[in-house]
């Protein structure tokens, strides 16, 4: 997924695929299976991150100091994180075996939507998002060949991407609120870009800070909501994304007690 802008609508190398079917099919007989899991260059979304550290069974600090770098983001007002590859010749995923992927059913999103690119263009504040697809062109990739036909809605219900769309629209609508630099005047990684950074990387982190300061009882929130969020992973970082613009921007997606 990557934010757009309508007047660069089409990235280089890409081809709008909106409202056309496309020939798709990867499996372990094509020559060049496994081949996109080397020499990668892969943002993670914080949902991404979520999934991963729940399949790996870690904490999602351990998963981020592990397995990720801080790299440039979509602007210069918060950092992303990259996925950190292993150090041989030739540096390959670090969740590729022999047989193929050992996350599969929780894989990030850009492997997910691959041969697809998912661009989300932010319209204006109040405005609902844009989504475009763009088919991406790699030589290497034997898998455009294939005689299978998707629909877009086939291809999003056929590689599981509803939970991951969902959330990464979400985290769209937040980074670009983050592009606005709400933590002006605080310096580069001052106190509020550093919480920003535990709610959307950390969420081991963000929930014992939520217990630490008693944070659902200063929200109207019902019973049923607070259990969801104490006992959610997904919930509570939905619940982040709502608190990191009430407490920045002052949006009133949350109402205090």
């Amino acid at each position: 997924m990557r934010l757009i802008d309508h007047d660069q609508l089409v990235p280089p190398d890409r081809t709008l695929i909106d409202r056309k079917d496309f020939n798709f099919h990867c499996h372990s007989g094509v020559r060049c299976f496994l081949s996109c899991c080397r020499n990668v260059d892969m943002l993670l979304f914080p949902y991404d991150i979520l999934r991963l550290k729940q399949k790996l069974k870690l904490q999602s600090s351990d998963f981020v100091h592990k397995y990720t770098m801080v790299c440039e983001g979509s602007h210069l007002h918060f950092p992303g994180l990259k996925l950190r590859l292993t150090e041989d010749t030739l540096p390959v995923c670090p969740f590729l075996a022999p047989h193929g992927c050992t996350v599969y059913e929780d894989r990030p999103s850009a492997c997910r939507t691959y041969p697809l690119e998912r661009g989300v263009e932010h319209v204006g504040p109040g405005q609902p998002l844009k989504i475009h697809y763009f088919m991406t062109h790699h030589a290497y990739c034997m898998g455009h060949d294939e005689v299978r036909t998707y629909t877009l809605r086939q291809w999003e219900r056929d590689q599981k991407l509803h939970d991951y769309n969902l959330f990464n629209d979400l985290w769209a609508e937040l980074d670009a609120f983050f592009s606005t630099n709400p933590w002006a005047g605080e310096g580069k990684a001052g106190p509020y870009q550093q919480l920003a950074f535990m709610v959307c990387y950390n969420i081991d982190g963000f929930r014992a800070y939520v217990e630490r300061h008693g944070l659902l009882n200063t929200f109207r929130l019902n019973k049923d909501e607070r259990r969801r969020i104490s006992n959610c992973d997904e919930q509570l970082l939905r619940f982040g994304f709502s608190w990191l613009e009430f407490i920045l921007g002052g949006r009133k997606n949350l109402i205090p007690k």
